[in-house]
């Protein structure tokens, strides 16, 4: 059920949902009917083209060193985002959210207009987390746009959910982004199927099947002869 701008002020209040930024300014003021709206961070990451050949899971490597840091100090500075270019930002807004409140992050009708997206997939908060959320921003426009931190760029929308979750997030073995204060870029070279023992169980899989498909392959062609001929 999603809450109503009654409840979401309400658990604010009461230090259920935890909301704050570095300028302190009272986070309820942004309350709408079903939804808060959550501002533009400083911080930005842009990736580093002619680094790697590509982003590989497998190789930490490739993810780590991607991306270079861009921070926005000035006053009334934009960021522009160059059409159908890829970069992280970060909410303004750092959230902590009880065991039994998820979260989701949108975009504003008003940002998307301009060809603004904010998420790419990761629109999903997770009951128990705290930090910073990192945003997938993309511009599918034809023109460059500007983007101001402090500006309104996205809202939460909350739900409660029937019971309070048996592992929230900070108590997940595989949480990554807890307590995240920048834009992070990817790090899934930490989930348990890219761990070197699992890697080779994946390996050891793909090359199975690649034989297999190979075998099934060949059989098909000996069928195809028969009836040829």
């Amino acid at each position: 059920m999603i809450l109503s701008d009654k409840d979401i002020i309400e658990l604010i209040k009461s230090g259920e949902i935890e909301v704050s930024s570095e300028d302190g300014k009272d986070p309820t003021i942004n309350a709408h009917c079903a939804s808060l709206d959550f501002r533009l961070g400083r911080y930005f990451k842009v990736y580093d083209h002619a680094k790697h050949a590509c982003l590989d899971p497998t190789k930490p490597e490739t993810l780590q060193s991607a991306t270079k840091m861009i921070t926005i100090d000035e006053p009334n500075t934009p960021f522009i985002v160059q059409p159908g270019e890829f970069v992280l930002g970060v909410t303004m807004e750092k959230i902590k959210l009880p065991d039994y409140i998820v979260a989701r992050c949108e975009g504003r009708s008003s940002i998307g207009r301009l060809g603004i997206i904010i998420h790419s997939t990761a629109g999903f908060v997770d009951p128990g987390f705290e930090g910073t959320i990192t945003l997938e921003i993309t511009n599918i426009n034809r023109l460059p746009v500007a983007l101001y931190p402090g500006m309104r760029i996205g809202q939460f929308a909350f739900e409660r959910m029937t019971s309070p979750a048996i592992t929230p997030y900070y108590k997940k073995r595989t949480s990554k982004y807890l307590n995240q204060s920048f834009a992070e870029e990817s790090r899934i070279y930490l989930d348990p199927e890219f761990q070197k023992e699992n890697l080779a169980n994946l390996n050891n899989y793909r090359s199975n099947t690649h034989q297999g498909l190979n075998l099934q392959a060949q059989k098909i062609e000996q069928i195809n002869l028969k009836q040829e001929n």
